[in-house]
């Protein structure tokens, strides 16, 4: 395969997932308009609610063992020894 379809090819990923977002969007928007429409405020808090516990839950179980792997531990940091006037050998 060579270099340009790779390129077409990773374009049209980004577009069907960019117009599914957007689709997304249009959905959810036309909901809660159509909730604030019908009065139905309580049902809309606890929609609310339940995104916000699911994107606490997703943050949560997120996997961030690689970005800790790639970290570079702390250099010596010896700003107590200064200010507690300690002489650093």
């Amino acid at each position: 395969m060579s270099n340009t379809k790779i390129n077409a090819s990773i374009n049209n990923t980004r577009r069907r997932q960019r117009r599914m977002t957007l689709l997304w969007i249009v959905v959810v928007i036309a909901v809660i308009v159509t909730l604030m429409y019908l009065g139905q405020i309580a049902l809309l808090y606890v929609l609310a609610t339940l995104s916000v516990t699911t994107l606490l839950v997703i943050v949560a179980l997120a996997d961030f063992g690689e970005a800790r792997r790639e970290t570079q531990p702390a250099p010596f940091d010896d700003a107590a020894a200064i200010g507690d006037r300690q002489s650093v050998a």
